[in-house]
């Protein structure tokens, strides 16, 4: 089955935190998703799909602002998330989202759609192409797509500098990602993003490099923020054979590395992000 290693990852207990605390990472990611909604140029009426919806936070703004004369679809592998994304929309008497289990790389996808949107949803597809491919043909005559990917990790220092005060402390993590392997910086050089797009027959891609400090955890303070980078799956790589020693002298320096960002709401540091835009051939 395609995408088998990210549908398994995505349901197992690697992703768990996203699941248990939503409320981190839509706080953390609220700026870049208001800038893929910006570019996404929604109005009244529109159908809008979110590929890689998560929890469903980006779906849900979505649809407040297409009003009750359009809609919004999410669609994800993660059934965990799409539980806490349909219950945040009957918590809200959300009625014109809906969401949806579904590979957007081989789904029926029932378009058209005029907006197809993706807040770090778009990078883990097994064969991108084809995902792209897919993704354009539910997309109506003049419909247009706004996507957010990461730009290189060394450049988002929400990642770098808590990795490089890890690395310091215990030495370097095992197997990253290749180049042009599912992960959250596949992107990170987005040529070939932009060459999928093209290839899909979507036209006028661009993309447009956007440096915004955000909150590392979301709202709160310097134990909120240390915790959250523990739970993530970068630390967990990286600590998964670490003896207990190895593991204490890794969070303190986490820990001190972080401190010179703390600020009234939070820890605040640098992203790096790519915004992706292309419009129907």
């Amino acid at each position: 089955m395609p995408n088998a290693q990210q549908r398994d990852y995505w349901n197992g207990d690697d992703s768990r935190e996203w699941v248990e605390h939503p409320e981190r990472f839509d706080e953390m990611l609220a700026p870049i998703g208001e800038l893929v909604l910006a570019r996404a140029e929604l109005a009244s009426g529109l159908r809008v799909l979110d590929v890689g919806c998560g929890n469903g936070a980006l779906t849900l703004e979505a649809a407040s602002r297409v009003g009750p004369t359009g809609s919004a679809r999410g669609i994800d592998l993660s059934g965990p998330m799409l539980g806490v994304a349909r219950e945040r929309a009957e918590s809200g008497g959300v009625g014109n989202a809906e969401f949806v289990a579904a590979d957007a790389q081989i789904a029926e996808l029932t378009g058209p759609f005029d907006r197809i949107v993706s807040r770090f949803g778009i990078m883990f597809f097994d064969e991108p192409d084809a995902a792209f491919a897919n993704l354009a043909r539910s997309l109506a005559p003049t419909g247009r797509i706004a996507f957010a990917c990461w730009a290189p990790m060394l450049e988002n220092d929400w990642v770098a500098v808590p990795m490089a005060a890890m690395v310091e402390a215990i030495g370097p993590p095992g197997e990253l990602p290749a180049p042009g392997q599912p992960g959250p910086f596949r992107y990170a050089q987005p040529d070939a993003l932009v060459a999928s797009l093209e290839g899909a027959g979507l036209r006028e891609a661009s993309v447009e490099r956007i440096d915004v400090r955000i909150l590392l955890g979301g709202l709160g303070v310097l134990d909120d923020a240390c915790a959250f980078i523990a739970a993530s799956g970068m630390a967990r790589a990286l600590l998964g054979d670490a003896t207990a020693d190895e593991r204490e002298r890794a969070l303190a320096a986490i820990r001190v590395s972080l401190e010179p960002f703390v600020t009234d709401d939070g820890v605040r540091l640098g992203s790096s992000t790519w915004i992706v835009t292309a419009r129907s051939g």
